[in-house]
């Protein structure tokens, strides 16, 4: 069977984890900016941030660290674990 209604449109398939993913590269990608532009090393305060889940370790320089405390830990790294292994 395919996926096209009577009227030959494409049925529109909704998928939750690609939208949640999405939003999750967004924020990611803000406190990225907001980091380098400060001067850090992005990658190395993400790290240490998602290691100890100690705030400081993101700039509060464009609401970084209100961003990342929004996101869930556990999430981030399974997105960014399946964004690596490509899975």
């Amino acid at each position: 069977m395919n996926n096209k209604t009577q009227t030959g449109q494409k049925t529109q398939q909704f998928n939750i984890c690609n939208d949640k993913n999405a939003e999750m590269r967004k924020s990611l990608t803000e406190v990225y900016d907001a980091l380098k532009e400060k001067g850090y090393n992005p990658v190395n305060q993400i790290v240490g941030y998602i290691l100890s889940e100690d705030p400081t370790y993101i700039t509060s320089y464009n609401n970084a660290r209100t961003i990342i405390s929004k996101m869930d830990r556990y999430e981030l790294m399974r997105v960014l674990v399946q964004d690596f292994l490509r899975v």
